[in-house]
């Protein structure tokens, strides 16, 4: 199989199929996404990693549910990572934490590339990796109350007032997560966007699922898994502020869709 014929394979849920370098138009029948791609071209070593690496770290996003017993080869704490980047930052998390399996999704397929390299390059036994929409794969591929921690660390902040519809952290996206994580799991969210980060906050105070575990003015410290990323350093050069979240799901969880009825997403922003 080609590289272009590996790469569509592993799209995002409902995506276009197009050139491998092509932005690709997201929106469709099933809905509003939360991301467009806007990628530059992969290196070779990328374009490699793709094709002698995939089937070692990817999961096809076109089975059902995952097995992850079967995916891991193990059953142990996971983490799931929401939007990893070029996954630096993950890929340290993995390497110093074996005992743990990590799950990251992604879009950004350079990034991707670049994952799969250190992930091959470290060793990582305990990574894997999707290539999907996270709304569509969180639903249908994870079972529910198996996550341990869920990271979400610098989201699209779709500043514009019309696209605050695409972002990613509304009410209905937080009732799913609580759904996903085990009770007592973790939700860590980090933003430099100020406006974003306080409406992510009330969401997630509002929701019944989830427990503020900061004090004050209900931001969190950074977590200390957390490394840096080159573009959270970008922004504090130019003099954003980080803010944090920490929540735990409560052990005793309301009906998922309950804070996404109370609230609705549709003017959400």
């Amino acid at each position: 199989m080609g590289l272009a014929n590996i790469v569509r394979e592993h799209l995002p849920i409902g995506a276009a199929s197009a050139d491998l370098n092509m932005n690709i138009r997201v929106d469709s029948a099933q809905g509003i996404r939360s991301f467009v791609r806007r990628e530059s071209r992969m290196t070779r070593a990328q374009q490699r990693a793709f094709a002698e690496l995939w089937g070692r770290f990817g999961i096809n996003s076109g089975v059902a549910q995952l097995d992850l017993e079967q995916t891991f080869g193990r059953r142990q704490s996971l983490v799931l990572e929401i939007g990893f980047g070029d996954g630096e930052s993950l890929a340290a998390m993995a390497a110093a934490d074996p005992e743990t399996d990590y799950l990251g999704i992604e879009v950004h397929r350079p990034g991707i590339g670049h994952l799969l390299l250190q992930a091959a390059q470290l060793g990582l036994g305990n990574l894997r990796i999707l290539c999907a929409d996270a709304m569509e794969s969180v639903e249908r591929l994870l079972p529910d109350e198996c996550l341990d921690r869920i990271q979400i660390f610098f989201p699209d902040p779709w500043p514009k007032v019309r696209h605050h519809k695409r972002r990613l952290i509304r009410p209905s996206f937080i009732a799913l997560l609580a759904r996903k994580a085990k009770p007592k799991g973790q939700l860590l969210i980090a933003t430099d966007c100020e406006d974003y980060a306080r409406s992510i906050l009330e969401s997630l105070n509002a929701a019944p699922e989830w427990l503020n575990t900061a004090t004050g003015d209900g931001f969190a410290l950074p977590p200390p898994q957390r490394l840096p990323t080159k573009f959270e350093q970008r922004g504090q050069r130019l003099g954003h502020v980080v803010r944090e979240m920490a929540f735990v799901r409560r052990a005793a969880s309301a009906k998922p869709s309950s804070a996404a009825e109370r609230h609705g997403d549709k003017n959400y922003g």
